[in-house]
């Protein structure tokens, strides 16, 4: 509510009213709110730059091994995240979370298996405490080859 003071001065002051259920006590409440805003750069941009299929012996011929090469943008990631889908990427096959250490330059190779041939959407999400960005790709696995 807004009104005049009981002294003498005549400005009008704020005050905010909360009821209490349990008493029917009133909370008065006067002052100033301060806040502080940080801006933190984040993680700008991910790119796949090279998706490459790793070549395995016959006794491991049942998965195959892609890997992926990508950068980023902004701020260093620290987790990684990769989610693997059917081609139209609606409905996630497998999804496997990992951290990472990054020092200098954003620059990882993430290797992946899957179990059989065919088209995959794979989502790549890049992460840190304030921020994620994310890239896609359209993967073709045939038997131990990617395209």
């Amino acid at each position: 509510t807004t009104g005049p003071s009981s002294d003498s001065d005549s400005s009008p002051t704020a005050e905010s009213v909360e009821d209490n259920p349990d008493g029917g006590c009133h909370i008065y409440r006067n002052g100033y709110y301060g806040s502080s805003i940080a801006v933190v750069e984040g993680i700008l941009e991910v790119n796949i730059i090279q998706m490459t299929s790793i070549q395995t012996t016959d006794s491991q011929a049942e998965n195959s091994l892609v890997d992926f090469v990508v950068t980023c943008q902004g701020s260093l990631p620290t987790d990684v995240c990769t989610v693997v889908s059917d081609p139209t990427c609606q409905v996630s096959k497998s999804m496997v979370c990992d951290p990472v250490v990054i020092t200098d330059e954003c620059l990882l190779t993430i290797r992946r298996a899957f179990e059989e041939p065919g088209t995959y959407c794979i989502n790549i999400t890049l992460g840190d405490d304030t921020s994620q960005a994310l890239a896609s790709a359209l993967i073709s696995v045939n038997g131990g080859e990617s395209t």
